[in-house]
């Protein structure tokens, strides 16, 4: 019984920081960012305020808020990832100097598209 309730108590914990769908075209969840130089799986380069994304087409705008300092800025997708579970979205670093996390790595965030 012990270990039935551990379990159930770290999934609750899993899950409380795992990425949620909050609507159609809107997440929640951690954010990243990347420092790589070359070329994107979009075949571009990493811009200012670009970013990766598992499944929105490449050159889809979204707008990433960090839900701590309520930042926001609008980033296109040119690259795919993240692969880490629980993340939404991986911003390039000037996006993540522009919402303020930079420092900290990582970021609890709302990603929202937006219309082309």
């Amino acid at each position: 019984m012990k270990k039935f309730v551990s379990g159930v108590l770290a999934l609750g914990a899993v899950s409380l920081f795992a990425s949620t769908a909050t609507k159609a075209g809107e997440w929640v969840g951690q954010a990243s960012y990347y420092a790589h130089r070359g070329r994107t799986a979009s075949g571009a380069h990493v811009g200012a305020l670009t970013a990766a994304h598992r499944t929105l087409p490449f050159g889809s705008k979204v707008r990433v808020t960090n839900l701590r300092n309520n930042r926001s800025i609008v980033v296109t997708v040119n690259d795919r990832g993240p692969f880490t579970r629980g993340r939404v979205i991986d911003v390039s670093v000037a996006a993540a100097d522009s919402l303020g996390f930079r420092s900290a790595g990582v970021a609890h965030v709302r990603v929202e598209q937006v219309a082309n």
